[in-house]
This record gives structure tokens, C-alpha cells and sequence, in this order.
């Protein structure tokens, strides 16, 4: 099976969701079915740990989110 018929291409610019550690805002709310504000404002906290600045750029540690979201009630 070539590389792009497993749902990404051979230069890994369109990697699925699930196969990808970091997500930008953008896939973290599609991923998770969070708002973008709702992720920004959680990613602003002092000791939030599942957050990756490159830059200006916000990325998301999806596993330590996911372990997070499943320790809270509500957000």
C-alpha cells in the first residue's frame, strides 16, 4: 500500500489527526469537539502542561490534553 492511500502523503503534510503528538488550535477543537476560545483560554493558564509554544505558534500535547479531560468534571 503506497503512502498515500494510507491517508498521508510522503512529505507528512496531511497526517491524520490521531497519528499526530502535537495539533495545532484548529485540529485540537475538531479533534477533541472543544471551541477554539475555550482551548486558548485553558492553554493561557501559568501551569498548563499541555501546551507547546514554537514561536508564536500554540500546539497541544494531545495525550497529556486527553489524560487532563479525563480528570476534570466540567471545563
Amino acid at each position: 500500500m503506497s503512502e498515500k492511500n494510507k491517508g498521508y502523503d510522503v512529505e507528512g503534510k496531511n497526517v491524520p489527526l490521531w497519528e499526530k503528538s502535537n495539533l495545532t488550535l484548529q485540529e485540537a477543537s475538531q479533534y477533541f469537539n472543544i471551541g477554539i476560545h475555550k482551548l486558548r483560554e485553558l492553554s493561557e493558564e501559568p501551569d498548563c502542561k499541555f501546551v507547546l509554544f514554537v514561536g508564536k505558534k500554540r500546539l497541544i500535547k494531545k495525550k497529556i490534553l486527553e489524560e487532563y479531560l479525563k480528570t476534570i468534571y466540567s471545563i
